[in-house]
């Protein structure tokens, strides 16, 4: 049968059936897609870090249990070459991202919910390559970013392809585009029901689009599968047994976390946006604007290892109380060097997410309050890892605006069901915050579905 009366007699089916056995062929393919895109990108990823890290400046991140549980280096053998190779990355990022496609500077997520609302059909695939290679690159040699966003990119990109090959509708589009980012964010963190929400949750502020939500589903726990063919299906970090809510009192302690996380959680927002709308008045091109930010990423990982990279590994460190006996001035700033090295690598026109900055934020927010509270207050714990788990939650859950996502995405990445309690507390009280404020780290997220209009151009 030639390819195009195949194409056509796609098409005409894809046009006619009904919603329920559309998604249950179509959700599947953007599936394997999701997980093949997160092999792609945490392979390449776990390659420029080797190279540009390892090789280049002797310097070996920490990394979480789930991937291997190794410490990392105790200190720098070339001090000197951490700005020099964290600048180079940027320098490379820079003229990859300005030269073959502007759009893939930044965060992807926010790119790719951009185009759920205006232009479903519209993700280019050349946007989809070079985010893939200056992500890695930019994070890799050290600057500060989640490897989400491209994983986001890769999947609602070919969502976005699936939708001009198939021409699927308006309202279809926007689902493969949203099941896109859901079900890559998913597979990359290994958390398919989080991705699964997060499919429905994230392109709303205040809303909810629940027809992603049955798709987002059976894409998501098909990418989980296809990634942990290859890397396992163990949850990326070891939460230390043991914890049980049993005591009212613990509600007040995580409320507390809750308010500071929704007031860290503007700061990163306002911070990350006042960095790009700082750097598009740098008097240089913007080629070199990731190399500026990335040298004085590296110039603050002299102090402050903890900025480099991912950071998952330091998120593991925290939960085994690694960082507990850290002087307290250096536990209070971890979150702020964290903001200013994610608005450094990425708003200066550097490429990764800000997701997972976004969790290594947090978790640094709730060591940093349980260090306060713990030798004054009672029921506190003697263990920082159900606040730093706890702070994951409640600063990305309230900015992103998808707190029902991201506690799922954090229990399932943490196994740490007992602390749905608390965690509840904490992230409810932070997405009021933003909710208050108007905030969110996703400007192209719309208020609600009633706002949508359009969805191809004429």
């Amino acid at each position: 049968m030639p390819l195009s009366r195949l194409l056509r007699r796609a098409r005409d089916w894809v046009g006619s059936a009904p919603y329920l056995f559309k998604w249950m062929v179509l959700a599947p393919v953007l599936g394997v897609v999701a997980g093949l895109g997160a092999v792609v990108f945490y392979s390449s990823l776990s390659f420029a870090t080797h190279i540009f890290l390892g090789m280049i400046a002797a310097y070996q991140v920490p990394v979480p249990a789930g991937e291997g549980n190794a410490a990392g280096s105790a200190g720098y053998l070339r001090a000197w070459a951490i700005p020099v190779v964290v600048a180079l990355g940027g320098l490379l990022a820079g003229f990859l991202v300005f030269t073959f496609a502007p759009e893939a500077e930044g965060h992807g997520t926010d790119a790719a919910i951009d185009a759920v609302h205006k232009n479903p059909r519209g993700i280019r695939l050349r946007a989809v390559l070079v985010k893939i290679v200056a992500s890695a690159i930019t994070i890799g040699s050290g600057g500060s970013g989640g490897r989400e966003g491209p994983t986001a990119l890769i999947s609602a990109g070919f969502g976005s392809l699936m939708a001009r090959i198939l021409q699927l509708s308006k309202e279809d589009g926007r689902i493969a585009v949203s099941v896109g980012i859901g079900s890559g964010i998913g597979a990359i963190f290994g958390a398919p029901l989080g991705g699964a929400v997060l499919a429905a949750e994230i392109v709303y502020r205040d809303d909810f689009e629940y027809e992603a939500l049955l798709p987002g589903m059976l894409a998501s726990i098909v990418g989980y599968a296809v990634f942990g063919a290859f890397f396992g299906f163990r949850p990326i970090f070891a939460f230390p047994g043991g914890y049980r809510f049993n005591d009212p009192v613990q509600l007040l302690w995580f409320g507390v976390v809750g308010v500071v996380a929704g007031g860290v959680g503007l700061l990163y927002a306002g911070s990350f946006y006042g960095m790009i709308s700082l750097s598009a008045r740098l008097p240089f091109t913007r080629k070199l604007r990731p190399m500026a930010g990335g040298l004085l990423v590296g110039g603050m990982a002299l102090l402050f290892p903890q900025v480099l990279g991912t950071g998952y590994g330091w998120i593991q460190k925290g939960l085994d109380g690694q960082l507990s006996s850290l002087p307290l001035w250096l536990v209070l700033a971890l979150p702020l060097s964290r903001i200013v090295a994610t608005s450094l690598s990425i708003g200066s026109g550097g490429s990764g997410g800000v997701f997972g900055p976004g969790l290594v934020i947090g978790a640094f927010t709730g060591l940093a309050v349980w260090r306060l509270l713990e030798p004054i207050a009672m029921a506190v714990g003697h263990s920082p890892a159900p606040f730093v788990v706890v702070g994951m939650m409640a600063v990305f859950g309230g900015i992103s605006r998808a707190p029902v996502a991201v506690m799922l995405m954090v229990i399932e990445m943490t196994g740490s069901m007992a602390l749905m309690a608390p965690a509840m507390a904490a992230v409810g009280i932070s997405w009021l915050i933003a909710d208050r404020s108007g905030a969110s780290i996703y400007r192209s997220q719309l208020p609600r579905r009633a706002e949508r209009k359009g969805g191809y151009p004429d």
